[in-house]
């Protein structure tokens, strides 16, 4: 019993990393990422279960990057993005929060990653994407100009999986400059596991949605 204690993974990755200890840190940041923005921005059930959508249709993506790639960007922002960021923008409540005694401001200046506004952002770049591609074929040379509906729906697909891409790596290496490395890695590795937390953590919410129960008013409780 000894032997296959010792050659636990936890324990290899003690002995093999040079910083040992980061591995257990490294879990509890992320352990506490994820709590953070499950009790301050999930309270609502319909954006839970938007959520949930989410996920599924995330994993759904993730298949699909090993098959085409562009196909899987289509599925993420049509579906994927537009399901759990409606939740956020629509459903979720922006005043006080009661129950985490904090202010909407307070939350979006703490928040890691990104925030209503710094979505706002975002999500602009990526609704203007396709109107670029159609008004300026070829965007100016840089690429070969579509010639079908199909065409352009793939160069748009392809735009999309680029600024998804690109934001997280952005933001990961913000993240470098304002707080850390582990801060900005953390959060990189939830944003690419958050679909299989989720589908775990809100898989029950559209049943507390159709009982009529609209807001989670114990959000630790679901958590743990």
């Amino acid at each position: 019993m000894k032997f296959f204690k010792d050659i636990s993974v936890h324990n290899w990755c003690k002995r093999v990393l040079p910083l040992g200890d980061n591995v257990t840190t490294f879990f509890e940041a992320l352990r506490i990422q994820r709590f953070d923005d499950h009790r301050y921005y999930h309270h609502s059930r319909i954006n839970q279960t938007l959520h949930f959508i989410s996920a599924i249709s995330f994993v759904v993506a993730y298949a699909f990057l090993l098959i085409d790639p562009v196909i899987s960007a289509l599925i993420a922002w049509l579906v994927s993005m537009t399901t759990r960021q409606s939740g956020h923008f629509f459903f979720e409540p922006l005043g006080y929060d009661e129950i985490n005694q904090a202010t909407h401001e307070f939350k979006e200046e703490i928040k890691v990653g990104y925030n209503l506004n710094r979505k706002i952002v975002l999500l602009s770049i990526w609704a203007i994407l396709p109107m670029l591609l159609y008004v300026q074929p070829g965007l100016f040379g840089m690429i070969e100009p579509w010639e079908t509906l199909t065409e352009w729906v793939r160069q748009v697909g392809g735009a999309w999986l680029i600024l998804g891409v690109a934001g997280l790596l952005f933001r990961t290496f913000h993240l470098f400059i304002l707080k850390d490395v582990q801060t900005g890695l953390v959060w990189m590795t939830k944003i690419i596991t958050d679909p299989f937390h989720d589908i775990i953590l809100y898989h029950k919410a559209p049943f507390y949605l159709l009982k009529g129960e609209l807001m989670d008013n114990n959000p630790k409780q679901m958590y743990h």
